[in-house]
């Protein structure tokens, strides 16, 4: 599974950068035990949302696994990914 394989980076990114940014992940793709030992295994301590329906990937413009999205803090999207995004790129937009 791909978010098993990336969600220690992104629990990596998300603790070292809690001062600039809100990490939050959406899971919908297994039902909701299986989020929730994914979220207790992986220690994950970002925020997790659920989403059985898939409404939310098609509110937000998601075509697949893995993808990311940064809103600033009103909501407006800066920037998103298809695929693993590149941190780097996520600092240079916060900062921005």
């Amino acid at each position: 599974m791909i978010c098993r394989a990336e969600s220690p980076g992104v629990e990596r990114f998300a603790r070292a950068h809690e001062d600039q940014l809100r990490v939050v992940g959406l899971g919908t793709q297994d039902d909701l035990e299986s989020a929730r030992d994914f979220v207790t295994d992986g220690g994950i301590t970002f925020t997790m949302l659920w989403d059985e329906s898939f409404d939310s990937w098609i509110q937000l413009d998601i075509r697949g696994q893995p993808a990311a999205l940064l809103f600033d803090a009103d909501g407006t999207p800066l920037g998103a990914w298809n695929g693993i995004f590149d941190e780097d790129e996520v600092i240079d937009l916060i900062e921005a």
